[in-house]
């Protein structure tokens, strides 16, 4: 074995490839050709690509498919804590040794071909599922779909999230661009499930080219939200009464109503998933980052939003709960977010922004930031920092009881902060 801990597996794979991403299926599918696979896989495979939801439509999925019974696998990216928190089987992370032997795998089999760190831990996972028996496996595009490394295997049921501009150097600067890429993960015949009731016309227009049965959300399967409960109902369905998802925020319904009509297609294929691991699915379903609220005399929401669509969320949820002081940002980014875009629509809603600089190559520098937010908020209401749990330190020290901190932008802002034990 090349390295025999987890950490060093990893900082070995940062440098390996000559650049961080690289899409394209070449050479992740060569490597799994020598290790013995091949593109259709021994369990069921839902694929879920997307902008924003994702997250949030895997942790569902997958409760709710624990509550069923069945072995689920997860394959979900970027991590906030813990690189094993990308492969878990059964809702629990795999140990260090499993991926260091999946790892050791892929490394002997790879031979002179080159992988990014997103490919290794692609192949991992699989490979990992491939040998633990597993009845499901959730597996979620890192980006885009048609040359993601997940796309290497064939889904039985894609679902696509709501998409918006994220990503636009490599996906396109247009949702019909961005749409087309997305929908690369669809097969021939396979059913696609959209969270979204207009999703755009390049997806519905492959989708058609593939005889793949679509399901819009509102078209074909439809929900009516009252106070503490609601309903969702398709062609075949009705169910009445069910508890609302254990995540914040409205757009949370959207992310269900989808992922109950790929549950109602799994039923379809001989899958049995009574209403009552529904039920209990949606009450336990639990993520982290997704406007995780620590509560005390001041609180904090940690939040990984990063785009347009996600502020959009972000923004009506604090307008729903609101603060009975002011709310603090701490706000950091990648380089190739739009950061105009996100300030303008949080601007109304935030009081002062804390903002402070990535690490890495594609992370910002706080001043790079603070320039960029100068042009959307007045510099008296901007505080740069050089890390983020200065800034954050800083937001807590400047809040008086009733306040908020928000801490967004990324998940390595949100990471931080949870790093330095809150």
């Amino acid at each position: 074995m090349r390295f025999h801990t987890l950490p060093q597996w990893l900082k070995w794979q940062e440098s390996l490839h000559f650049t961080e991403v690289d899409p394209g299926l070449e050479r992740v599918g060569l490597v799994w050709q020598l290790l013995g696979g091949n593109s259709k896989l021994p369990f069921t495979v839902i694929t879920i690509a997307g902008t924003n939801g994702k997250g949030s439509s895997v942790a569902m999925l997958e409760s709710i498919l624990r509550q069923a019974g069945y072995r689920t696998g997860t394959y979900t990216s970027p991590h906030l804590l813990q690189y094993n928190e990308r492969i878990c089987m059964d809702g629990k992370p795999c140990d260090d040794n499993t991926i260091c032997e999946a790892f050791d795998r892929i490394d002997k089999a790879r031979a002179e071909t080159s992988l990014t760190y997103f490919e290794f831990a692609t192949l991992a996972a699989v490979d990992i599922f491939s040998r633990h028996n597993i009845d499901i496996a959730i597996l979620e595009v890192g980006m885009g779909g048609r040359l993601d490394a997940v796309n290497l295997f064939d889904t039985d049921i894609a679902l696509i999230t709501p998409i918006s501009l994220d990503h636009t150097a490599w996906l396109g600067n247009n949702r019909e661009a961005i749409g087309r890429e997305k929908a690369g993960v669809i097969r021939q015949g396979k059913p696609v499930v959209c969270s979204e009731n207009t999703p755009p016309q390049s997806l519905i227009d492959y989708s058609n080219s593939l005889q793949s049965p679509l399901y819009l959300a509102g078209n074909d399967f439809n929900i009516v939200i009252n106070k503490d409960h609601w309903h969702w109902s398709n062609n075949q369905i009705n169910l009445q009464n069910l508890p609302c998802p254990a995540l914040m925020g409205a757009y949370q319904f959207q992310n269900a109503a989808a992922v109950l009509q790929v549950i109602s297609l799994l039923n379809q294929q001989g899958y049995v998933i009574a209403d009552t691991a529904i039920k209990s699915g949606l009450t336990a379903v639990q993520l982290a980052g997704r406007f995780q609220q620590i509560h005390g005399d001041v609180t904090t929401i940690l939040d990984v939003t990063h785009n347009q669509q996600g502020a959009e969320n972000l923004a009506k949820l604090l307008v729903e709960i609101p603060s009975q002081g002011q709310t603090f940002a701490v706000l950091s980014m990648l380089k190739d977010k739009d950061v105009a875009t996100v300030a303008s629509i949080l601007k109304p809603v935030i009081d002062i922004w804390y903002v402070a600089g990535l690490d890495g190559s594609r992370g910002m520098t706080s001043d790079a930031l603070a320039a960029q937010l100068s042009n959307i908020i007045d510099n008296d209401k901007i505080r740069p920092f050089s890390r983020v749990i200065e800034a954050y330190e800083q937001a807590m020290n400047g809040a008086q009881k009733g306040d908020r901190v928000l801490v967004f932008g990324s998940f390595h802002t949100v990471e931080a902060v949870l790093n330095a034990g809150l």
